[in-house]
């Protein structure tokens, strides 16, 4: 099952008063990040992280880096700007609020949604508490971070672990790659990428 039939799932299966999660503007907003919708002006010439509001299909679909000045008009519609955070990616799954799987991902690339490696790691963040109505509702949440800081919710566990591997790494269809070891090949299809190499 491609990872989008997996959100649209979630999508499907969510109460109402939930479906902001989906919503990556009102999500930075919550989270009191520096954001806005197309249409306002920055605070002050930068260098922001410019996608999609709502992506249920996923994988970074039209996410991109854009130094602003301060219109945001010529941007696409749908697509809000947010302050960048730099540092590690890390995804996390709680399950019943308990955090249970801590991985990393890795880029070689600079398309936002070609990392090169996701291996398991043991950092522990507490779920935030603005999550935590959300915890008698769904059995899993997955949280997707950068330096700490939430971007991205799922109302699902993280799929890519689901063979209790400790290591991913994406075969993207543009690329031949060849790995040593014992990791074996399991088929995963989406945007661009064909399966992993699982330990």
């Amino acid at each position: 099952m491609e990872d989008y039939e997996v959100e649209a799932i979630a999508w499907k299966n969510a109460k109402d008063e939930d479906l902001w999660i989906f919503d990556k503007l009102i999500v930075a907003r919550k989270l009191k990040y520096n954001c806005g919708p197309v249409g306002m002006v920055v605070p002050r010439p930068d260098t922001y992280i410019v996608r999609p509001c709502v992506n249920i299909p996923g994988m970074g679909r039209g996410a991109e880096f854009h130094y602003i000045k301060d219109d945001t008009s010529h941007l696409p519609f749908g697509y809000f700007w947010c302050e960048v955070f730099k540092g590690r990616h890390l995804s996390i799954d709680y399950k019943e609020g308990r955090q249970v799987l801590t991985v990393e991902g890795h880029r070689n690339s600079e398309e936002l949604w070609r990392f090169s490696k996701w291996v398991k790691v043991d950092d522990i963040i507490p779920l935030p508490s603005i999550f935590f109505p959300l915890i008698k509702k769904y059995e899993y949440i997955n949280i997707e971070y950068i330096y700490g800081n939430p971007i991205e919710i799922h109302l699902r566990k993280n799929p890519d672990f689901v063979h209790g591997n400790s290591i991913a790494i994406p075969v993207w269809k543009d690329e031949h790659i060849s790995v040593s070891g014992n990791l074996r090949f399991v088929e995963s299809p989406d945007y661009n990428r064909k399966g992993f190499y699982i330990d």
